[in-house]
């Protein structure tokens, strides 16, 4: 299964990452293309059992992290979609006191899911716990809406590429200043 001691962010930002909404290309779109997506990052055995349900969880899973994150760019409190937190508490987790530090682990076996879906929840603890949670932020360009990991000195980063969505922002802000 996952490696407990690497950086949870990528795989935060990745699972975010699912949905292209510039693109708006989904990679959950069935629950075998979740399975699969589960077992490629190590979260799941090859041929994990998948419902429908669970699908429904993780894309509701993936759009309240994607809001969790649109909401470091500042310092306004967050009041997070109702899917997210219903999405959380769907999920089977206990801290565990085993190893260095307590930690969340999954109460189903790897075979499931909700096991899956459980380690993605357990590594937003592990983000805050590595202080890389706050960096974990989504493209303040409207039209793209991608996860990224602000490795900015200042923490200031708005978007997920200043060559492609700065220059998109700015351009539009230069001709509306033209216009006006």
């Amino acid at each position: 299964m996952a490696d407990d001691q690497h950086d949870p962010a990528p795989l935060l930002r990745d699972f975010v990452n699912t949905l292209n909404v510039e693109d708006a290309a989904d990679e959950l779109t069935t629950p075998a293309a979740l399975a699969g997506w589960l077992a490629g990052r190590g979260l799941v055995q090859d041929g994990a059992r998948v419902s429908g349900a669970d699908l429904a969880t993780a894309v509701a899973l993936r759009e309240g992290l994607r809001e969790a994150m649109a909401a470091h760019h500042g310092p306004q409190e967050a009041d997070f979609p109702d899917e997210l937190e219903d999405a959380l508490a769907a999920l089977p987790l206990r801290v565990t006191l085993t190893g260095t530090r307590p930690r969340l682990v999954p109460l189903d076996p790897s075979g499931t899911a909700a096991a899956g879906l459980s380690r993605l929840a357990a590594a937003i603890m592990d983000a805050v716990a590595a202080g890389t949670w706050p960096r974990l932020k989504i493209c303040q360009e409207h039209t793209c809406r991608w996860a990224f990991l602000d490795t900015s000195k200042n923490r200031s980063r708005s978007w997920c590429s200043m060559s492609v969505c700065g220059n998109r922002t700015k351009t539009r802000a230069y001709r509306a200043r033209r216009r006006a």
